[in-house]
């Protein structure tokens, strides 16, 4: 049996309907006050996370994935059980950490308690599209140029573990992604004047990518148009994309191009 640990957006929704149609058993758990579009079959707290990981043990659960996004949670010592009590340096450590290493620290306690963790792409593997342009015009020198940028800048933000996106325009750093997310950054630059440049998104360099791999769908494309890049530029194999066929629709209409950077 397949559990979800289900977070906010498309992702766990597409994980779920890939994994049961192809007949597998799937539970589906979420974090208190972690709105998700499933049906939740168990809510938990991080104090518990013991409990829950002996829980699904005894439901026949033998692989996890961690799909969706969440925010960091509290942690109250008086709320912890006695089977996440032997875990607690671990959970403080994780939440200590960036994103990533807090995943990390994160999978390797589900691995230890004898959990295999699949990655969201392994399910829906339409999710990652091959490399190439998937909308609009071809790339044209500038953005080119700006996509070069964004991979330098990309790895930086990596090694900080901050963020996995950037906007460049005219080869200067525009704005990067942190904690509010891909999204909010486009929104902020909507109501300015000026036009071009691109969105690059890429995985934090030397990532588990089993947990946290980018993301964009047709919101992204539409705060794109509304920030009037001329572009979206994310790294072949290490983002995925939902609802593609919408996605090359509203960016054909508004001559957006989409890059699938190799």
């Amino acid at each position: 049996m397949l559990a979800l640990i289900a977070g906010r957006g498309q992702l766990p929704v597409n994980v779920y309907h890939q994994a049961t149609g192809a007949g597998e058993e799937v539970l589906v758990c979420a974090l208190d006050g972690i709105d998700t579009d499933l049906p939740v079959d168990i809510r938990f707290r991080i104090e518990k996370l013991g409990g829950l990981l002996k829980t699904l043990r005894k439901r026949g659960v033998t692989r996890v994935c961690l799909v969706g996004g969440i925010d960091r949670p509290k942690v109250s010592l008086a709320a912890l059980d006695a089977a996440t009590l032997p875990l607690l340096p671990r959970v403080r450590a994780a939440l200590s950490k960036g994103d990533d290493g807090a995943l990390r620290e994160v999978i390797a306690i589900l691995e230890d308690k004898g959990f295999e963790v699949v990655a969201a792409h392994d399910l829906v593997p339409d999710a990652l599209p091959a490399s190439g342009v998937l909308a609009g015009p071809a790339p044209t020198p500038d953005i080119e140029r700006d996509a070069a940028k964004g991979a330098v800048v990309a790895a930086g933000l990596s090694a900080l573990d901050i963020g996995q996106a950037c906007v460049i325009r005219g080869g200067q750093v525009v704005a990067v992604e942190a904690q509010p997310g891909t999204d909010w950054m486009l929104r902020s630059l909507a109501e300015g004047e000026a036009v071009g440049g691109i969105l690059y998104k890429a995985p934090k360099s030397g990532q588990d990518r089993r947990a946290d791999l980018p993301v964009i769908g047709p919101e992204t494309v539409r705060n794109a148009i509304a920030a009037q890049l001329a572009a979206i530029v994310i790294e072949a194999g290490g983002v995925m994309i939902l609802d593609l066929a919408t996605c090359r629709a509203e960016a054909d209409s508004a001559g957006l191009t989409i890059w699938v950077r190799g």
